[in-house]
């Protein structure tokens, strides 16, 4: 039987989704209660489903997976005894490939294959690009899907794989896969990361005590009290066993095309992405804004929290007073019930509600991320009017989104992004406030470390979103009608 999520609040639907979390552990007692607390520390990466799949030597592999947040159904004392073991994998889940409004349990991961030589469980974090045409041909040879997600196609080209040992049928598989994927899988006796050889998707490597963690961000290491070793490279593949972490490169060298988008929001602002502070990034692309886009003002106010870090950066760089004048309601998860019309009317209003004491009378200067389809910005405009600004000016952390993601995060349709059909002269008519800038392409590429600027002819990230350059042409997609952007 498949059931429905609840749907999604307005104010959420127009920010771009995360794509999933994963974690792992490896040579600890009752791993999976470590990566329970690991998804938990992830869960803004994935808020629809999670699953743990634990290896005890007596029990053998047991699996749990359910729809909601990890808190909701991992801190059951009785549940997870039934994931006894020193080893253990998990993944948070927002559906970026497979099923859409509804989803099923079957697509919940992560996935279990019984293999000639043993078990096997694997989490995947991004989105395989030709997984199409991968399942078609899969299909065509004998293959029975179970699932409407891209990552089985992995486990399928696992076992079609005449390898011997179950890392040699990764290595196998991944080489068969397009697009971004950072993978966390099991054995009965291993723990195995792999980055795609762009590296687009995070994954890193920690320490607790004699044993081992994967995990997408450096956060979820800290709330289990793991230390942070380093990031899994793109293009590696690392194989933990008997306390000992062997490094193998099975895919052909590629420039490094990390997801820039990580740093502006994906992220946790307390993670540490290459070397770098995400809260430190994000403060510093606020103070790139304040350059680039200076305004008379009397407050430099964030959009709740995302935007919080590059407001204060603005604020600090321009010498305006920072002030928090829109005020979010923590407690107002995604499962709200929205029983009639004129709750759904209220839209951003459940979840913010605006200072009108320090408000009343400013030029505000509005700080964000990101802006999508525009819709949120325009109500979150109309609240600061209602409660008494003078003038409303937004300041965006990011430049326009005009391009749609496929390699992880689920992005609207091309010509419902604003930023694809709008000027920024065009998208402050529409948002109707006093100015609107973003951040230029050049700038966001100084505040993550890069002195000149961005490269043209050799990115340092992936920034398809905001340039329409895509390091991995989405075949699957290009099929379906899609059209790339014009080569210059």
């Amino acid at each position: 039987m498949s059931l429905q999520m609840p749907p999604a609040h307005p104010f959420d639907d127009d920010k771009l989704r995360e794509e999933c979390g994963v974690f792992g552990v490896i040579g600890v007692k009752d791993a999976a209660n470590f990566v329970a607390l690991g998804l938990h520390a992830l869960q803004h990466r994935g808020q629809e489903a999670g699953g743990i799949v634990a290896h005890d030597p007596d029990q053998g592999f047991n699996s749990v997976r359910r729809f909601g947040y990890v808190r909701d159904n991992f801190t059951s004392q009785r549940l997870m005894e039934t994931l006894p073991g020193a080893l253990a994998i998990g993944h948070v889940r927002y559906s970026t490939a497979g099923s859409k409004g509804q989803t099923a349990i079957r697509d919940v991961q992560p996935f279990f294959g019984e293999f000639s030589m043993g078990g096997a469980a694997i989490a995947h974090n991004g989105n395989i690009t030709n997984a199409d045409a991968l399942r078609r041909e899969l299909i065509e040879r004998g293959s029975i899907f179970q699932s409407s997600s891209d990552s089985e196609c992995i486990i399928h080209l696992m076992a079609r794989s005449l390898q011997r040992k179950v890392p040699d049928r990764m290595m196998d598989a991944l080489r068969r896969v397009e697009g971004a994927f950072s993978v966390v899988a099991m054995t009965r006796t291993k723990l195995i990361g792999v980055r795609d050889p762009m590296g687009v998707r995070p994954l890193v490597i920690g320490r607790i005590g004699d044993g081992w963690a994967l995990a997408s961000e450096t956060c979820a290491l800290d709330i289990i009290g793991a230390e942070f070793v380093r990031d899994v490279e793109p293009g590696e593949m690392v194989v933990i066993e008997h306390n000992k972490v062997k490094s193998h490169r099975p895919f052909m060298q590629a420039s490094s095309r990390f997801c820039i988008f990580e740093h502006v929001y994906f992220s946790r602002p307390d993670s540490i992405i290459g070397g770098r502070s995400v809260y430190e990034t994000r403060r510093q692309i606020g103070v790139e804004l304040a350059r680039e886009a200076p305004v008379d003002a009397d407050l430099v106010c964030p959009v709740p929290d995302s935007g919080t870090p590059a407001a204060i950066g603005y604020a600090h760089e321009s010498g305006i007073p920072f002030g928090m004048g829109i005020i979010r309601n923590q407690y107002m998860g995604r499962t709200f019930i929205e029983p009639t019309e004129q709750i759904r009317n209220m839209g951003v209003r459940l979840k913010l509600n605006v200072n009108r004491a320090l408000i009343k009378g400013k030029r505000v200067i509005l700080v964000d991320d990101s802006v999508v389809r525009g819709t949120t910005s325009r109500k979150i405009k109309e609240m600061i009017l209602d409660a008494g600004a003078a003038e409303v000016h937004f300041r965006i952390a990011s430049p326009p989104t005009a391009w749609p993601c496929f390699y992880g995060v689920d992005t609207p349709q091309r010509e419902k992004l604003l930023a694809a059909t709008m000027s920024e002269e065009e998208m402050r008519d529409h948002l109707s406030v006093d100015s609107l800038k973003f951040i230029t392409l050049d700038g966001l590429y100084r505040a993550v470390g890069e002195a000149e600027g961005r490269k043209k002819d050799c990115p340092q990230y992936c920034d398809a979103c905001f340039s329409g350059e895509y390091p991995v042409a989405p075949s699957d997609m290009i099929e379906k009608g899609f059209e790339m952007q014009a080569a210059e």
